[in-house]
């Protein structure tokens, strides 16, 4: 096992709950996000779990992957489903990557100190 979600997950749903209470302007201004991106669109919730799933990946949000992961089960997506959607998750990080390591070579050149 790489990671104990079982327990994870409710110790960030209690951390989170406690930012709120905190700052209860900013989990308002939060979860409109959520319904904004949730309500009156074309994509169903299962679709939506699943790119919110690969998104995380590509963010490492622990929380966010564990949380929506979960969102996706219930919203009925399959192992097969989340397996295609991570595919696609790797596969941008590593043209991500390409890109930046273009960058990198042209500001390792441009760098080069006068001749």
């Amino acid at each position: 096992m790489l990671f104990n979600w079982s327990d994870y997950m409710p110790a960030v749903k209690n951390a989170f709950g406690k930012l709120a209470k905190a700052h209860p302007k900013m989990i308002t201004a939060y979860q409109a996000l959520g319904s904004a991106a949730a309500n009156g669109g074309p994509l169903d919730a299962r679709t939506r779990e699943l790119i919110a799933v690969a998104v995380a990946v590509t963010l490492r949000c622990d929380g966010c992957i564990g949380s929506h992961a979960e969102a996706a089960r219930n919203a009925g997506a399959t192992e097969e489903e989340l397996a295609q959607a991570l595919a696609v998750a790797v596969q941008v990080n590593a043209g991500a990557s390409y890109v930046y390591s273009m960058r990198a070579l042209e500001a390792f050149e441009q760098t080069a100190p006068a001749a």
